[in-house]
């Protein structure tokens, strides 16, 4: 049966023309990337309709438009739950969505909620401090190198070569800047030396599988040992990307399918780790709703590692999402009715 399938998103180009700069809309999407899950749902036999972001979707919903399932990339632009405002609307109308729930999605992008939790459930993660205010600067008694980032940032923003931090001036300038600059909380954790990667993940509780584990190679013109905006921004010419092998990506696909399991992310996403100084990886963050671009960002990266095209990820999280949607409504969250 074909499906008639909502896209919302957060288009970049819209908010740009608002007057938001191009740090506050870094998360949110190119016309290239709607452009290509429209082509995909189309050849997968859908019939897909652009709604936009919560504000639109809201319109549309009181007028009484509806759909089938919304394929929904929104990221929001305000506060800890702003991935969640889609997909809890969507909620409130009975109309099924890919990818998480707005818990899974605020606590993955709360950084401090998400290793509480991934830590609860036994997973490594580096030591750390959730700083508010620079008066909390006085509790943090972690040794020296330490890492430092807005605690609900995306695509790497806020991070520099600034972010590892050497000593205790360094800890207190760096972090007063992220307070002033971003007015929202600082992650400070341990900085662990070793290799990084992003583990591709497909799938729903038992059935979520590992695409590929990917391998982040800062090039001699990149921010040393950071993987920070500006790399990204830059990759082509500051990052390599290889698929890791052997013992690291064995333990990296069972760490990183641990906490796609335990935080309970939905349909495709990536976990990002990074390995301490015994080659150990620790659990740095999770992105359920990683970007979708069909070239630039990382999941796609991995996938074209991988040998998985473009069109069958997405086929890939529309079957996830169906399978959900046909279990019973107990399987798919709590209800009062």
């Amino acid at each position: 049966m074909s499906l008639h399938v909502g896209l919302t998103f957060d288009l970049r180009h819209d908010y740009r023309l608002l007057g938001y700069s191009e740090e506050e809309t870094a998360e949110f999407d190119s016309i290239q990337t709607i452009e290509a899950i429209e082509e995909a749902l189309t050849s997968l036999g859908c019939h897909p309709d652009r709604i936009g972001s919560v504000r639109d979707l809201t319109k549309r919903l009181v007028a009484g438009e509806r759909w089938d399932l919304v394929f929904n990339i929104a990221e929001g632009l305000r506060g800890f739950g702003r991935e969640s405002q889609v997909p809890a609307l969507l909620d409130a109308y009975d109309i099924p969505y890919t990818f998480s729930d707005p818990l899974v999605l605020a606590i993955s992008l709360h950084k401090g909620m998400a290793k509480r939790v991934v830590r609860d459930i036994g997973v490594p993660t580096p030591d750390f401090v959730v700083v508010e205010t620079a008066a909390d600067l006085a509790v943090v008694d972690l040794p020296f190198p330490l890492f430092a980032k807005p605690v609900a940032g995306g695509t790497s923003v806020g991070v520099t070569a600034s972010s590892k931090i050497p000593d205790r001036d360094a800890l207190n300038r760096r972090v007063g800047e992220l307070l002033e600059r971003f007015r929202q909380p600082v992650l400070v954790e341990t900085f662990l030396p070793g290799r990084e990667v992003t583990v591709g993940i497909a799938g729903t509780g038992s059935s979520a599988r590992v695409l590929g584990v990917m391998e982040v190679l800062l090039q001699p013109s990149a921010d040393e040992d950071v993987y920070s905006f500006d790399n990204k921004a830059r990759y082509q010419e500051r990052v390599k990307y290889s698929l890791a092998t052997g013992e690291l990506a064995e333990q990296a696909r069972q760490v990183a399918l641990r906490v796609w399991r335990g935080l309970g992310c939905r349909d495709a996403g990536r976990v990002d780790l990074r390995c301490n100084a015994a080659g150990q990886p620790s659990f740095i963050e999770v992105n359920p709703l990683a970007g979708l671009h069909p070239v630039d960002s990382d999941l796609s990266l991995l996938c074209t590692l991988a040998g998985v095209p473009h069109r069958e990820l997405i086929a890939m999280i529309l079957d996830s999402a169906r399978a959900r949607i046909l279990t019973p409504s107990s399987a798919r969250g709590p209800s009062l009715v």
